[in-house]
């Protein structure tokens, strides 16, 4: 028997560090953690078109 869920509620917190509710900016050290901004938008332009090829297949 399927259940029928008519209303779904669904609360988040989010803390942020001192720091980054300043408005500061983030020491130099940690940018070079993060990937490029260019290459994270290629792989994810890469993972939508395979995405709708496997799509297209079926």
């Amino acid at each position: 028997m399927p259940i029928e869920i008519r209303e779904l509620n669904i609360r988040v917190s989010v803390n942020q560090n001192q720091q980054e509710q300043d408005g500061s900016t983030a020491p130099a050290g940690a940018s070079a953690a993060l990937p490029d901004k260019d290459e994270l938008i290629a792989e994810c332009v890469e993972q939508v078109m395979e995405l709708i090829k496997l799509q297209h297949e079926r």
